[in-house]
Parts: structure tokens; sequence; C-alpha cells
């Protein structure tokens, strides 16, 4: 995050914005500017990806589903609105840690073994948070948990693309922990670790689109929006980010219903198809 906040520094916040005798280098003003960096650039990530989606991909044909809410679009829009500035607030402690010199954030590509070993960390952050947010998300859907702090998340029971960050903000901050715990343990290149946190943003929004794009043969170890469909319908199964190899584990998976012709979305064309037989 250091590297947005270097160019933001030089190109904005130092000429235009604080006064001169804030050091770049002062804690309070680094804390402040990482909050507006992370509320702003966050929700119009969130915003921008969300909005692609539902123009292009998601089947508007779920919003015709008996459990697709009045005005449910607008109302995620308005959750995931409210939510993020205080996930941003939660965040920037974590930001702040790496922008200080406290994780394994690192500049020179060479540094642990050239580009080999940038896409080998790529490959094992994703395993990594997979396997955190895994077991956060089922503690998430124990019970009193479930009721005060993941419930509002599991309203959208058929979502759309912008339902893909209406969480309660400490549901949004805690299943995003892992992503922080990771470069404080293990080396991550900067540019990497920028293009995960975009990476991890684009897929938390297709998960929610209703719509599979993994390829046939990934479909077992996958865990894409038919998984997460049925996590939103069935709530007990396919609590997995990326994979579907903790819910194996923990006997948690569920195999997709789109697959077997009864998902959601199936559901909506039997439904119009009985309408159009008996307006015949």
């Amino acid at each position: 995050m250091d590297l947005i906040l270097n160019v933001c520094d030089q190109y904005f916040l130092t000429p235009y914005v604080y006064p001169s005798d804030w050091a770049e280098d002062w804690i309070i003003r680094q804390a402040i500017s990482l909050y507006f960096i992370t509320t702003i650039g966050g929700g119009l990530l969130y915003y921008i990806t969300a909005t692609l989606n539902y123009l292009t991909v998601f089947n508007h044909d779920l919003e015709k589903h008996p459990h697709f809410l009045k005005d449910q679009v607008r109302l995620e829009i308005r959750a995931s609105l409210e939510a993020i500035p205080i996930m941003s607030f939660l965040t920037v402690i974590a930001f702040l840690f790496e922008v200080r010199g406290y994780s394994k954030l690192y500049d020179d590509i060479n540094l642990y073994g050239g580009v080999g070993f940038a896409l080998f960390s790529m490959v094992s952050f994703l395993f990594f948070t997979d396997m955190g947010i895994y077991w956060i998300h089922r503690f998430l859907h124990t019970r009193y948990v479930y009721k005060y702090i993941h419930k509002p998340h599991h309203k959208w029971k058929i979502a759309s693309p912008f339902a893909s960050h209406a969480f309660h903000p400490i549901d949004g901050f805690m299943q995003s922990l892992p992503y922080h715990i990771y470069p404080f343990v293990f080396p991550l290149h900067k540019l990497t670790y920028l293009g995960l946190f975009v990476f991890v943003n684009i897929w938390t929004v297709s998960i929610h689109d209703g719509h599979c794009r993994v390829p046939h043969l990934l479909r077992s170890v996958v865990n894409g929006s038919a998984h997460h469909t049925d996590h939103h319908v069935y709530f007990d199964y396919n609590y997995g980010q990326f994979f579907t190899l903790w819910d194996k584990i923990g006997k948690s998976y569920r195999h997709p219903s789109l697959f077997e012709g009864k998902a959601p979305v199936d559901e909506v064309k039997r439904l119009l198809n009985k309408k159009d037989t008996k307006s015949e």
C-alpha cells in the first residue's frame, strides 16, 4: 500500500492537501491518508466492478426469483457503501503496519528468487487465505455469531454482484484478515500484493453473480459462483473462497445445484415457462 500512498503524496496530498509542516512519514498523516485511499479506492473498485458485472454477466432473470427482494440492488449498494468506510477504518491498522515496514513486503523482485518466487507467492497467497477464510466463515455461521454479525449478508438469498460487499463491517473485516496476515508471515512483492488486492475484490464480486465460468475440469476444485450461490441458498455448505479443498476436508462441500439444473436461475426458468404455458 505504500506504493499508492507515495504516489498520492507526491502528486496530490503533499502539494494540495496537507500543511507543509505535516511530514509524509508522520504516523497520523499516514493513517488519515490510508483511510481515505482505502475508503475511496475500495468503494470505487467495488462499485465499478459490480456495475460492469451486473450489466454484462449477471442473469437478470434472477431478479424475478421469489426470494429476490424488492429494490434489492439498491439495498445491496446502500449496505455496501455504509460498510466500506467502517471496514476501511479497521483495515487501516494493518496497512499502517505495512507502510511503516513491519511486514515482509519487498520492492526488489530479485530479493527472493525473481519472478518465479513472485508467481509461487501468488499461489501460496490464494491457498493460505482460502484456508483462513474457510475457518473464519464457518465460525461466522455459529449460532450466536451468525445472528449478530453474518446474518446481514445472508439477507441476500438470491444475490446480485452488488451483494459482494454488503456485509456487517466486522464480518467483512474478519473475512479479510487472512489477506492482511499473509504479508506479515510470508515474503510478498509489493506489486504482487496490489494485484492480488484487486483480484480478490473482483473475485468476490464474481462469486455473487450466479454465472459459472469455471472450466468443467476445474469445477470440483475451484469454488466459483455456482458453489457460492448454493452457500447463500442452503447456508451450511461451500464456505471456501477460492477452492473446494477445505469444504471437502471439513465435510461442508455441496455439489452445486447449477450443475444439476436445480439452481435459482433454473427455478426462474421453470416459473416463467409455467406463466407462458398458462397464457397460451
